[in-house]
């Protein structure tokens, strides 16, 4: 599966961004998709989940503002980020699996497939 990641960019605190990831190569019905922020100097951090289902979840420092979608049609993996704070300053990474997403979390599986990563950049 090729991952492409694209929309990051900076802006201001308290400003939005649209991040895509658009996949490829891949045929499975289930699977989950997700979203990964690393900043410099920190961990990777797990940022929201969408099911092929479409269940969704999403980290607690970012709920009530993120919200993860996709497009099957498209094949393409979106992260709307609103109300944007300079914490949130990362690179951002989609990643898939082909299990649901309550079995990686369950059986701590790891993803198989990662896309390179945008920046995302938010200055106070």
């Amino acid at each position: 599966v090729q991952l492409v990641e694209s929309g990051g960019g900076s802006v201001q605190s308290g400003g939005s961004l649209r991040l895509s990831c658009v996949a490829s190569g891949y045929t499975y019905s289930t699977y989950c998709l997700a979203w990964f922020r690393q900043a410099p100097g920190k961990e990777r951090e797990g940022v929201t989940t969408i099911d092929s289902d479409g269940s969704t979840n999403y980290a607690d420092s970012v709920k009530g503002r993120f919200t993860i979608s996709q497009d099957n049609a498209e094949n393409t993996l979106y992260l709307q980020m609103n109300s944007l704070k300079p914490e949130d300053t990362a690179k951002y990474y989609c990643a898939f699996v082909p299990v649901p997403c309550r079995v990686v979390t369950t059986h701590l599986i790891e993803y198989s497939d990662w896309g390179q990563g945008t920046q995302v950049t938010v200055s106070s």
